[in-house]
Order: C-alpha cells, then sequence, then structure tokens
C-alpha cells in the first residue's frame, strides 16, 4: 500500500480526503498521536479556510469528519488516559460538521441533498 504524504505548507482538502481513504483500508487502528495529529490538520484546515471551501470540499469535509467523529465517540468510551480528549475531538468534529450543514443548506442544499452526498463518499470508500 503506498502511503498518503502531506506536502509541507498549505494542506488540501484532497490530501486530508487521501489520508483517510489510506486510514479506511487499514486493518489495524491507528495510534492515538496519529489519531490526534491528523484530526489537528483537519480542523486547521477548516478554521483556515472555511469561508472559501467550495461546496464539494465542505461535502468531503463533512464525511471526513464524520468518521473523525464516529472514531472519538468509540475511542471515548475506552477507559484509558486519551478517553477526555477523545471526547473534546468528538465535540469539536459535531461542531464543524453542524457549520457545514447549515451553510450547505444555506447556499440551496437540502439535507437530503447532502445525506446522498456524503453516501456516494461512503461507496466509493468501501
Amino acid at each position: 500500500m503506498t502511503s498518503y504524504k502531506f506536502r509541507q505548507g498549505v494542506v488540501k482538502v484532497e490530501e486530508l480526503y487521501g489520508k483517510m481513504q489510506e486510514y479506511l483500508r487499514m486493518d489495524t487502528e491507528i495510534p492515538y498521536q496519529e489519531f490526534n495529529e491528523y484530526y489537528k490538520k483537519v480542523i486547521d484546515y477548516l478554521v483556515s479556510n472555511f469561508a472559501k471551501m467550495e461546496q464539494e470540499e465542505k461535502i468531503k469535509a463533512k464525511y471526513i469528519l464524520s468518521i473523525v467523529e464516529s472514531n472519538s465517540v468509540a475511542r471515548a468510551r475506552r477507559k484509558g488516559p486519551e478517553m477526555k480528549k477523545h471526547k473534546k475531538i468528538q465535540e469539536k468534529t459535531s461542531f464543524w460538521s453542524s457549520a457545514i450543514i447549515y451553510n450547505l443548506t444555506k447556499a440551496g442544499m437540502s439535507q437530503q441533498e447532502i445525506d446522498d452526498a456524503i453516501q456516494k463518499l461512503n461507496q466509493e470508500n468501501e
């Protein structure tokens, strides 16, 4: 399997999406440190670029956030030193997911159209 590397400097949503595809193909869970670094790159990207993101980029970001969020929920259920950190990750990813949905619906997409677009990405990554 080819490892998907981030370029130095500006990260693009396509790079985040490519890395998520790599993670989805893995048979093992990534360590907390790597999970946290990826999560921070996603959030940093959103903070820096949200206002200028295109619809397709927001859909991919929503897809990424939903996976990170569900993963952090599962990890937060385990007792351990990162339990609280995973709860914080879940809260932030949930916030950004809501912001993306709000923004897309404000731009004219229905909830069903958003769900369909996310489902299409899910199917492409199965």
